[in-house]
């Protein structure tokens, strides 16, 4: 079992920055792929980025340029650092593990860019 606990989000303006962390427990993060989904209201979730145990990231083309993944093993974190922020990026923001077949996902947290 593996409990994910978002926490960061909140009311952003339009060019600005948030941060988002998700504490995993469980002794394997290290070697877990991570990765952010959103959900828009009204919308499906959609994959946000993701990085592997070694360090590779990939990102979809709607954050590119704009939005780092990022982990701290040691903590048990993984981290989405959000920069020049658009009202379409308002959306509640999920981190995401895959272990052993199945899927593993936090409550979410709220992210709200105003223009």
């Amino acid at each position: 079992q593996v409990q994910l606990v978002e926490s960061g989000g909140g009311l952003g303006q339009a060019g600005g920055s948030l941060r988002l962390a998700c504490v995993s427990s469980g002794s394997d993060f290290s070697i877990a792929t991570m990765a952010w989904y959103r959900q828009a209201p009204g919308k499906q979730r959609d994959w946000v980025a993701r990085i592997g145990s070694g360090g590779y990231t990939d990102y979809s083309d709607s954050v590119k340029g704009r939005f780092t993944i990022s982990r701290n093993n040691a903590k048990n974190t993984l981290y989405l650092q959000m920069n020049s922020l658009k009202p379409e990026d308002t959306a509640v923001y999920y981190c995401y593990r895959r272990r052993s077949g199945s899927d593993y996902w936090g409550p979410g947290t709220q992210v709200t860019v105003s223009s």
